[in-house]
């Protein structure tokens, strides 16, 4: 593949590494604090696809520069998803394939798949209360993460008792169907997620550590080589159901969008 890569910290880095093992070239490559409107032409008519690890506010007027060329593009920059509608537009008028995941690391995808089967358990037993909290490097942009996010809507789905996430500190007590789930900053940890179930008996923890960036690397990567060819609106799990024949609807998908 022949690919932009938007977003050159150390994600950008480190997919150029990977990319370029696997017999990848990368035609152009831009920092978060590069517009990409600078971007030549002739560079983005060579790429097969874009990746887009850069910073939240840049992702629409990125979509707005690489539409128009029929470019598709693996998005792994969280926190704009207040965009959505628009980003669904540009994506169903210029036909191309998007591809967005909060995570790009298979393990997380089980991870969730492993939290949504215990909350259907939990919402049995009231005695047990739900929190989650995540960790992250300090530079990270966006709080909560995407990830989080993710997590506290399938628990919001499966748990009836639980209607309302709560992000924020509070100075009180907070209620029963209130669902807290805290981040945490701190030096260079790639990324780690706990969901806890604790009762006045006891507490179940589930806990995804990633060791590394690695695995994100290459799951965008293989994402990339996926979405070739590829039109309509995608999620990583899009992307592993699909050898299985299971079906999955992204937040922003409407029905039957996606297209092979």
């Amino acid at each position: 593949m022949k690919i932009v890569l938007i977003g050159y910290g150390k994600m950008g880095h480190l997919i150029e590494e990977i990319a370029l093992q696997q017999g990848h070239t990368i035609v152009a490559r831009l920092s978060s604090s590069e517009a990409v409107s600078s971007l030549k032409e002739n560079l983005i008519q060579q790429a097969d696809i874009c990746i887009d690890f850069s910073a939240p506010q840049a992702v629409l007027s990125n979509l707005q520069r690489l539409a128009p060329f029929k470019k598709n593009i693996v998005m792994g920059t969280t926190g704009w998803e207040e965009h959505g509608e628009e980003v669904k537009k540009l994506i169903h008028e210029h036909q191309i394939g998007f591809l967005f995941s909060p995570n790009f690391s298979i393990g997380v995808h089980l991870f969730k798949n492993i939290v949504e089967a215990a909350a259907q358990l939990m919402n049995e037993f009231d005695d047990y209360d739900v929190a989650g909290q995540e960790l992250h490097h300090y530079q990270k942009k966006d709080s909560p993460s995407g990830t989080a996010k993710s997590l506290v809507s399938i628990l919001l789905e499966k748990i009836q008792r639980k209607k309302t996430p709560l992000y924020d500190r509070v100075d009180r007590p907070i209620a029963p169907h209130e669902l807290n789930f805290s981040s945490v900053r701190c030096g260079s940890i790639p990324g780690t997620h706990t969901i806890i179930f604790d009762s006045p008996a006891d507490t179940l923890t589930i806990t995804h550590q990633a060791r590394n960036r690695e695995g994100f690397a290459r799951g965008a990567l293989a994402a990339a080589e996926w979405l070739v060819g590829k039109k309509g609106i995608f999620t990583l799990e899009d992307m592993i159901c699909s050898s299985k024949n299971i079906s999955n609807t992204s937040p922003l998908q409407g029905n039957n969008y996606n297209e092979t």
